[in-house]
Formats: structure tokens, sequence, C-alpha cells
């Protein structure tokens, strides 16, 4: 099995629960065509209050066939505290939550047949470059 979800869920929180935080969206469509050029723009700077903006439409719409739409609808992402009922979308790394996980992660390496994955189950936070990669290298069996 590959269990990618909560791996504090997994054990039925039997150490506590690990903290994570959220992501809140907000949807806007817009009189324009184009909007910011590109399918994602992050925002690292501390007085912009949302993490990224997402215009949908450059996932799938290229060069002159953006203008073809006179609306676009971008997406703003901002980062929220996570509480339970809520979809958690990052771990929170700090020593407390380290040390809750690293009980977890020694019940997880004493698993035959379970694999645990991605962010939650590994409570950490990944880019996609280097979880591809660690993908290919997964040996199975």
């Amino acid at each position: 099995m590959v269990f990618t979800g909560k791996i504090d869920q997994f054990y039925d929180y039997r150490f506590g629960q690990l903290a994570y935080r959220t992501v809140r969206f907000e949807q806007e469509t817009l009189d324009t065509p184009n909007y910011q050029g590109n399918a994602v723009i992050n925002y690292t700077e501390r007085e912009v209050p949302y993490t990224r903006i997402i215009e949908h439409k450059h996932f799938e719409s290229f060069g002159a066939a953006v203008y073809d739409n006179p609306h676009t609808v971008i997406s703003r992402e901002y980062s929220t505290e996570w509480t339970p009922g809520m979809e958690p979308f990052y771990p929170v790394n700090d020593e407390k939550n380290a040390t809750i996980y690293k009980q977890y992660k020694e019940l997880a390496d004493s698993e035959n047949d379970v694999l645990f994955g991605g962010r939650l189950a590994e409570y950490a936070y990944y880019d996609m470059a280097p979880v591809i990669a660690k993908v290919l290298q997964l040996t199975i069996g």
C-alpha cells in the first residue's frame, strides 16, 4: 500500500496530532484576457498578504490563444493556520512537531507492506522537481 495522507492519522494520533498549515483561495473573474502573462507568480514580500496568484487559462492557452477569451480567472492563495477539519497542505517545521514526527517515522519504518510518501505522510515540504526525482528512484517490492 502507498499511503499519502497524514501520518499521525494513520497511527490514530497515538503520539499526538502534528500541526499543519493550510491554504485559502480567493477567486476572481476579470474583464481582461491576460492578467499576469503566465500561470503562476509567487510573492514573497512581507507586505503582500497572499503567497501566489494563479491565472488558470495559462495552463491550457498559450501565445495568441490567450486573447481568444476576453476574460480570465485568477486565484489568490493565502497561507492560513490549520485547525482540525480543514485540509492540511504543509507541515509546521518546528522542534515540537519534529519530535512527534520522529516517533511516527519509527513506526512507519517498521511497516513491511506500506510505503509512506508525500508531504503529509513524510511530514515534509517538497518542491515538485525533487519529488519527481525521488519517485523515479523508488524501489517497490
